[in-house]
């Protein structure tokens, strides 16, 4: 029996090898997409399930511009999506996508604005 710390390297590795092929056909331009087509699209973290079936895709427009528009038209194309996947990584089984936006920067955004805050700046200082 493996290991649970093998397994997680195992998904992280298929995770990694799936973010790296949806970028490239995003960034090629194979989906026939207007949306798609005329937004450039990050994919900031995949993170697949233990038993490699089931794949998170955490995607970012560039400048965040349409999100909504773009997260459509990566679900309207993930049968098309989940194909090219399932070529390019030899899996037991196809890994079906599931398109989420990606919030951290907005979540760093947020946090930083916290911390420039005057009145937590002068908390953070520290008295030398």
């Amino acid at each position: 029996m493996k290991e649970p710390q093998e397994k997680s390297v195992r998904t992280l590795r298929v995770g990694e090898q799936v973010r790296h092929i949806l970028s490239e056909i995003l960034q090629r331009g194979d989906v026939h997409d207007e949306t798609l087509a005329s937004h450039m699209v990050s994919v900031t973290e995949v993170r697949m399930s233990p038993d490699l079936r089931h794949a998170t895709v955490f995607v970012k427009p560039l400048l965040g511009k349409d999100e909504e528009a773009v997260l459509k038209a990566l679900r309207t194309n993930t049968a098309y999506l989940q194909r090219e996947v399932a070529h390019r990584v030899k899996m037991k089984y196809a890994a079906r996508l599931k398109f989420l936006a990606d919030e951290s920067f907005d979540e760093g955004h947020h946090i930083d604005t916290l911390l420039r805050d005057p009145h937590v700046a002068r908390d953070l200082e520290t008295d030398d």
